[in-house]
């Protein structure tokens, strides 16, 4: 459609803004991607307390404002350019699925907000953030259920093409949880009045387990379709990664809530004594069982790359090469999320090297996007260049 759009204007050349009328949605995969690291760098930080990698955290949620607004300005430069195109991305049958994309970057804006901004402000950002936690619920509720309403009754997705993207419109559910048991946390070491904590956790995880049944139907569905039509195509792979996130992103917030248990319950519901401890004892019980989930889910995206091992096997760029960074800051963050939990020296190193390793991948991804770019294949209007 984009570039069909262009051809009365094409004098044979490509310019400036016939790439930008090829941006779309999936360009958002890379801030959820740069929020995630800074997500992770903060759970480093939280047992060392080392300068350095506050600051290194700082850098990465700053970059990833900048990403984020440039994506913003582009998208809406495409919509503008090209008549239609809005509309048209709701009716695309991959594009639409990464539309919860701008909902899950900004989710992740939030958070680090919440770990890198109220610390650093006075008691008007926590008061600001409570009331955008809010919208963000009711936000993340109508995207999801807007999207799978919409593909529900417009598209049709054969069985054979199915990936684990289409756990996406779920997405913003997932953050729901972790973004709470953040903001409850910098509320906690901030001064100022203290932020309705109780109806916050338990929104919360009722959305939380929303988007946990609805992503875990699907990948079960995902299960079923690798059963019967063997691994993705090289240019899905990346996307098997996606299914790591709903059970990393679960576990991350519901054992960070029952570790804030303490501040969380008032004192009337306090009265037993035991209370507390059974919430704290049920957060990790919950947070051990997904967290092995996660931890089969990442194996077997792991497995099924290895193939690109040998150098006959490529796989082409896309921008869900995002995809092999986001759902794996889930699963960091969860595993710092335990380790603090059940006080293990293990499972924090562990985690310190997954992070260290998902730097250097989102190094290698962001550099690779870049070098695509500069070879002129993202953002380039393919059939343009043929005729």
């Amino acid at each position: 459609m984009i570039s069909n759009a262009r051809k009365s204007k094409m004098g044979g050349k490509i310019g400036i803004r016939d790439r930008i009328c090829c941006h779309q949605w999936t360009w958002f995969t890379m801030t959820m991607a740069t929020g995630g690291i800074a997500n992770v760098l903060h759970s480093v930080w939280t047992p060392y307390r080392s300068n350095w990698i506050w600051c290194i955290g700082l850098f990465f949620f700053i970059f990833n404002l900048c990403l984020f607004v440039m994506n913003c300005v582009l998208i809406t430069m495409r919509f503008i350019m090209v008549p239609g195109s809005f509309m048209h991305s709701f009716l695309d049958q991959v594009e639409s699925l990464f539309i919860p994309a701008v909902v899950v970057s900004t989710g992740t804006i939030l958070i680090n907000t919440c770990e890198y901004g109220i610390p650093m402000t006075g008691p008007w950002l926590k008061n600001t953030m409570e009331w955008l936690f809010w919208v963000y619920i009711f936000v993340s509720i109508v995207a999801s259920v807007g999207i799978y309403l919409i593909l529900w009754s417009t598209q049709i997705f054969p069985i054979h093409t199915m990936t684990p993207v289409w756990v996406f419109p779920g997405y913003p559910l997932l953050l729901t949880a972790p973004f709470a048991s953040t903001l409850i946390a910098a509320d906690d070491a901030s001064s100022g009045l203290p932020v309705n904590r109780l109806p916050i956790a338990m929104c919360a995880v009722a959305v939380q387990g929303t988007g946990f049944l609805i992503s875990f139907m699907i990948c079960a569905a995902f299960i079923y379709r690798l059963m019967t039509q063997k691994l993705p195509r090289d240019m899905q792979r990346p996307g098997v990664f996606i299914s790591i996130g709903p059970s990393g992103f679960t576990v991350a917030g519901l054992v960070s809530l029952g570790q804030q248990a303490q501040i969380i319950i008032p004192d009337n519901l306090q009265a037993s004594g035991h209370t507390v401890a059974i919430l704290e004892l049920l957060s990790i019980i919950a947070g051990l069982w997904l967290w092995g989930l996660c931890v089969w889910f990442f194996l077997a995206s792991v497995g099924s790359l290895w193939k690109y091992v040998r150098p006959e096997h490529t796989m082409p760029f896309q921008m869900t090469w995002w995809s092999f960074v986001f759902p794996n800051t889930a699963f960091v963050t969860a595993t710092f999320a335990l380790a603090t939990a059940v006080s293990s020296n293990g499972l924090r190193i562990a985690a310190c090297v997954m992070t260290g390793i998902l730097i250097v991948v989102w190094a290698l991804v962001f550099i690779t996007m870049l070098r695509c770019l500069w070879n002129r294949k993202l953002l380039w209007p393919k059939e343009l260049e043929d005729r």
